[in-house]
């Protein structure tokens, strides 16, 4: 397990949603409810169980809701936010550039907003011993959006954006989906990722999305970015209402307390190897 966790987290939460309507037409998509929970009120709750203290997140759609959702401080987590007044023309990248000071303070989980997932996703995350790691889980017929190849090594080797079912092939690589799940190093954050953000929006790109932004570090500069697989755990990225719809009966059933002596799903046991990463 990693040594020492980080206590920081950036949370991408300025984007409109737009797909999500007319759920999102009076509240930001990150505090749409997946069975009466907002998607981000679980991501903090989540990041509080890992023993995190610090949480920026960025705002831009709606942003009196998420501030009046989350306040400044939620499960013990201390709470500070970054506003993009132009969330409305730019991409994740541009947000993620917004958050550079929270970046460069320390080790830190970044998350997407849109993203409901189990605690056990970021105890992955830090169970793995690379610097730089992201959660992945198998590509499957429901899933659409950014995929990525991995090496025998279990290091993420390509990004393939804009995937669907129709990209599967038996006879081709194994598509991984991205969780948008990643817990990434000081080294990294100060001498790779926040550089060439500036550059990235320093030329102008103003649109990209952090999948471009990672693809062009792990293709081109050569980061290397490994993944921890998710197989067995619950976690859904909601763009849609049939997202909605799936990820609230993947989350219908209770997780079963560990108090009547029975492992929840998905539990790791620490005191062993978790699997597949």
């Amino acid at each position: 397990m990693t040594i020492n966790p980080p206590r920081k987290a950036v949370i991408l939460a300025a984007g409109f949603g737009s797909r999500l309507r007319p759920l999102t037409d009076l509240r930001p998509k990150p505090l749409v409810e997946v069975n009466g929970t907002p998607i981000l009120h679980n991501a903090l709750r989540n990041l509080a169980a890992v023993g995190v203290e610090e949480v920026t997140i960025v705002v831009g759609y709606r942003k009196d809701a998420i501030q009046y959702a989350c306040g400044t401080h939620f499960n013990g987590v201390q709470i500070s936010y970054v506003e993009s007044s132009v969330f409305d023309r730019t991409g994740s990248a541009y947000s993620l550039w917004l958050a550079r000071d929270a970046l460069l303070s320390g080790d830190s989980y970044l998350l997407e907003g849109d993203v409901f997932f189990e605690e056990n996703a970021l105890r992955y995350l830090d169970l793995h011993p690379g610097a730089d790691v992201a959660a992945v889980a198998p590509f499957d017929v429901k899933m659409q959006g950014s995929a990525v190849l991995l090496s025998k090594e279990g290091l993420i080797s390509a990004f393939r954006l804009k995937q669907s079912s129709a990209n599967l092939s038996q006879n081709g690589p194994a598509l991984f989906k991205t969780m948008n799940l990643l817990r990434l190093s000081e080294s990294s954050l100060s001498n790779i990722i926040v550089p060439a953000l500036d550059d990235i929006i320093g030329s102008g790109a103003t649109q990209a999305f952090t999948e471009e932004l990672l693809a062009y570090l792990v293709e081109r500069r050569g980061m290397q970015l490994a993944a921890a697989r998710c197989d067995g755990l619950k976690w859904y990225e909601i763009d849609s209402a049939e997202d909605l719809r799936i990820a609230e009966e993947l989350f219908s059933e209770h997780v079963q307390s560990s108090a009547d002596g029975h492992m929840p799903s998905g539990t790791i046991d620490l005191r062993g190897r978790c699997s597949d990463i």
